[in-house]
């Protein structure tokens, strides 16, 4: 028998943000309330891994990949409408609903599986900030390693001014780091009409091994456990009447828009990395490998010709600072989520984030101890995080469409046979993707 949870998900914020009711006509001001979760989640789109693929896609074939990247969000879209569903319908986050139907032993064997891909999150985000760090101020990679550690105060500084404000600033932050690439696109010139192109599937992407693999990666990178459970805890962040249908319902769709609105806008950001690596550096002689070969060729007239800029180079590296710091905020909320959630343990967010930051530093420095602190060997471990979210994720994908399709639980808004059919061959579908991923 399921077993309910004694407090709600993320108790801090959960409902905090008053929206209006149903029953008033406005619906851009509904937007605008129900407006926000859908961005933090969005940042998850955008970590460095994202970044390798995205770049490695458009130099090695150019706008091909492009039609991967969309077809890669509409699954995401699709994961994280479940996900939502699940929190507003049952008032349940995805590890608190879990684990309400498990065994003692199997929610500790499943908080550790999901443990360590949350600080593979970390890790991603971590390294990222460090290696911008060192592009911007020539700090060496162990210092600002060690440096990230004081990120602990941006997320609490963030969060002590509450959750709607959070959201405002992941928003700006994203609008910041899309502006910065959309400059750069526009600057680069792209042929606009290979991009249309390169927007359509072909079945070179299925037969070309190499290409096929590169595709792997990006939507390997796309679709990541952490989002489902922070989606599914932070749609219960808005107030209103629980016991009235109508308002769960208009809760449940304004919760979707949201989320629409954001992936589609990580979508164009990758997209824009995917553009700039196939325009400038498609068939060229740089070293686009890592993310200080892409610093340093942006710079570089023998690369990129007379759109060598300092500008772009900073502009990239801080773009790259954006996202690593702004991934503390939902790395930390995540990591929360999962431990209330599987082992019923409330930490203070403060702790919370220094054990997280503590257990990710360890893999980094010992890495850096047997191999140096350099870049590539850094960037590897973005790399290999990257399968470990792979393993993790069939852990999710397959009890959460498990889950919004009970109809005890989600009532009348249980998965219709067809959403099941289309949840489990996708779930499928990724999870074989992953395996070839981590095989290949």
């Amino acid at each position: 028998m399921p077993t309910k949870p004694d407090r709600p998900s993320l108790e801090e914020i959960n409902a905090s943000v008053r929206v209006p009711s149903v029953y008033e006509p406005s619906f851009f001001q509904k937007f605008l309330a129900y407006s926000g979760p859908g961005a933090l989640v969005a940042v998850g789109y955008m970590d460095p891994g994202n970044w390798l693929t995205s770049l490695a896609g458009g130099s090695q074939y150019r706008y091909t990949l492009l039609a991967v990247l969309w077809i890669a969000i509409l699954i995401a879209m699709f994961m994280q409408a479940l996900a939502i569903k699940l929190g507003v319908v049952s008032r349940l986050d995805l590890a608190q609903a879990i684990a309400g139907r498990l065994t003692t032993s199997r929610r500790i064997l499943l908080w550790l599986l999901n443990e360590v891909a949350m600080m593979a999150t970390d890790l991603t985000g971590v390294l990222g900030t460090a290696i911008a760090l060192k592009l911007l101020f020539g700090l060496p990679l162990l210092w600002g390693i060690l440096l990230t550690i004081l990120d602990v105060l941006v997320v609490l500084l963030f969060l002590r001014f509450g959750i709607r404000r959070v959201e405002f600033i992941v928003l700006a932050a994203i609008v910041t780091v899309g502006v910065i690439f959309g400059l750069e696109v526009f600057r680069a010139h792209p042929a606009w009409h290979a991009i249309a192109t390169g927007l359509v599937p072909t079945p070179r992407l299925l037969t070309h091994h190499a290409e096929l693999v590169l595709s792997l990666g990006i939507v390997g990178a796309t679709i990541m456990p952490h989002n489902l459970y922070l989606h599914s805890s932070l749609a219960q962040s808005r107030r209103y009447d629980q016991h009235d249908p109508r308002q769960v319902t208009e809760a449940l769709r304004f919760a979707r828009w949201d989320s629409t609105v954001h992936l589609i806008a990580a979508l164009l950001i990758n997209a824009l990395l995917l553009i700039l690596g196939g325009t400038l550096f498609w068939q060229t002689t740089g070293h686009l490998s890592s993310l200080q070969g892409v610093f340093y060729s942006l710079k570089d007239p023998a690369v990129v010709g007379h759109l060598a800029s300092p500008v772009m180079s900073w502009l990239f590296a801080f773009a790259l600072l954006i996202t690593g710091l702004i991934s503390s905020i939902t790395s930390t909320l995540s990591g929360q989520i999962v431990m209330e959630g599987y082992l019923h343990i409330r930490l203070p967010l403060w702790q919370r984030r220094l054990l997280t930051r503590a257990v990710t530093l360890i893999p980094i420095l010992l890495v850096g101890a047997v191999v140096g602190f350099n870049d590539q060997a850094f960037e590897n471990m973005i790399i290999d995080a990257q399968i470990v979210l792979s393993v993790a994720l069939p852990f999710t994908l397959f009890p959460l469409i498990h889950l919004t399709s009970d109809q005890t639980l989600m009532g009348a808004h249980t998965n219709h046979r067809a959403t099941q059919f289309v949840g489990y061959a996708l779930a499928g579908i990724i999870t074989m993707l992953n395996l070839e991923l981590i095989f290949a």
